[in-house]
């Protein structure tokens, strides 16, 4: 039976499981305690049809390397082969857009990375894809915000996000 490697890493926005296939890094997931840990492996194992083995063959190491120098404020360009096999259509093109045109340290706005795919109108399918992003961090749709300077929404939560964007230096630290 096919599998996949993962691992939970301790990071400054708590603990993110890692997973990777043979193609490359496959998800993130945010709060990676022990439930949700456990929930995302399995929900996992039945979207990739591939049984979970934890880190055997160092398949994360370098994701794991790398999201250090990262969180260190070392690290502004993920430089991972990725698995886009939880994406597909519309949030897979709108999510490599992403990761191709929005550089470390910027933001873009929804209606704004929506008119870049070539859908104008489609902002709030592009909250969708964001809200859908197997890989956030390194596919960092913490840099997409609204048009009016909102945040907007974030599934690894708003302070999760204001941290991000505090990290690349878009938004100051918070005072306490």
């Amino acid at each position: 039976m096919k599998s996949f490697e993962w691992t939970v890493v301790g990071t400054d926005i708590g603990p993110l499981l890692l997973a990777a296939t043979e193609q490359g890094l496959v998800c993130v997931v945010f709060h990676a305690h022990a439930g949700v840990r456990d929930k995302a492996l399995e929900q996992l194992a039945g979207r990739l049809g591939a049984e979970p083995v934890e880190d055997a063959t160092g398949l994360l190491a370098e994701p794991i390397r790398q999201l250090e120098a990262y969180f260190a404020g070392k690290l502004r360009e993920f430089e991972l082969p990725l698995d886009w096999s939880l994406s597909a259509g519309f949030n897979r093109e709108v999510l490599r857009e992403l990761a191709a045109g929005v550089p470390y340290g910027t933001v873009v706005g929804y209606g704004d990375l929506a008119a870049r795919v070539g859908q104008p109108g489609a902002a709030q399918a592009v909250g969708a894809a964001m809200g859908s992003n197997p890989l956030p961090v390194v596919v960092a749709c913490h840099r997409v915000v609204e048009s009016d300077g909102g945040l907007g929404g974030f599934g690894g939560g708003l302070e999760t996000k204001r941290k991000l964007l505090a990290l690349e230096g878009v938004l100051p630290e918070p005072l306490f």
